[in-house]
């Protein structure tokens, strides 16, 4: 593998970050929440997700009362930032402090900028369900790993934008969801989908709109419960024979636990074109949701 491989694709072992990855994702929820708050409702809460910036992840302007307000992460400075449009703003530093700690700082900052944004302090999609204000347990931040994280987010975002384009029906951004702390663009047939049953530690309303509507996704997750960080996808309603269907490439494989595909991340990173083994792996995997559920791919796909 060349050297600007190893730039561009770092190496992200979870074990080497798990702690630190623990506590950006409660702090990433502590914000996606005052975003919930503040943002208008948009189908399948597309309007809580972040985005990937040129140094981190932001929320895009968000509205209060006559204001819009701002929260970017920034993992070269390692500094949060939060800002309004009359030029008022405060940063946060990331380092080492607990999601309690992070909390407090978040929320005074936010009402020193004339900002009231209360939130349900009870993380999400997650076991440990902790209220942020009382979480002195995840307090980990190693810099190094939280901007190694984020280039892969870069390298993915730029991807998965590539093979977004590829489709004129409904597909969503590429965004970045802090509930799983997981990057997903996701294509819809324009069929509607049987309510979801639900998933652990979400109320059942929220999966049901997020599906409302047969889909395709995939994303890039870091690992937790996997072992190991890869990029994934799925299908709902996953029709009959999706995970016997031949995906690309050959290190793809059907992870029955999740129900869906996976493609470990260091299959990518070693490749000699990591961009065309991973959209061989979104596209084939696309074509095994739309094929088998008949989408009509002619009204559908770019050609």
């Amino acid at each position: 593998m060349s050297n600007i491989n190893n730039e561009l694709w770092p190496e992200l072992p979870l074990e080497a970050w798990q702690d630190t990855c623990s506590t950006i994702h409660m702090w990433t929820q502590i914000v996606g929440k005052i975003r919930l708050k503040l943002a208008p409702m948009v189908n399948h809460w597309w309007q809580v997700a972040f985005y990937l910036t040129s140094r981190g992840f932001t929320t895009s302007p968000m509205p209060f009362n006559s204001k819009y307000c701002q929260i970017d992460f920034d993992f070269i400075d390692h500094e949060m930032r939060i800002a309004t449009d009359n030029g008022d703003s405060r940063s946060i530093e990331l380092k080492p402090r607990t999601v309690a700690d992070f909390y407090n700082e978040t929320m005074e900052s936010l009402s020193a900028l004339g900002i009231d944004a209360q939130i349900w302090t009870t993380p999400v999609e997650v076991p440990d369900r902790t209220p942020f204000e009382q979480d002195y347990t995840h307090s980990a931040y190693d810099p190094e790993y939280a901007h190694r994280h984020w280039r892969v987010l870069v390298q993915a975002d730029r991807i998965m934008k590539e093979f977004r384009s590829r489709f004129i029906g409904k597909v969503s951004p590429v965004h970045f969801f802090w509930g799983a702390f997981d990057m997903a663009v996701t294509r819809f047939s324009g069929r509607r989908a049987p309510d979801h049953p639900g998933v652990p530690n979400v109320g059942r309303s929220v999966m049901v709109e997020a599906y409302s509507h047969e889909v395709s996704s995939c994303g890039f997750w870091h690992g937790a419960g996997l072992g190991e960080p890869a990029f994934y996808a799925y299908a709902y309603p996953e029709p009959e024979g999706f995970k016997e269907y031949p995906v690309k490439p050959e290190e793809a494989y059907y992870f029955n636990d999740w129900g869906e595909f996976v493609l470990p991340y260091e299959a990518v990173r070693k490749a000699e074109s990591p961009d065309d083994k991973l959209l061989a792996f979104l596209q084939s995997t696309y074509e095994a949701a739309a094929i088998l559920g008949k989408w009509d791919r002619d009204s559908l796909e770019d050609k």
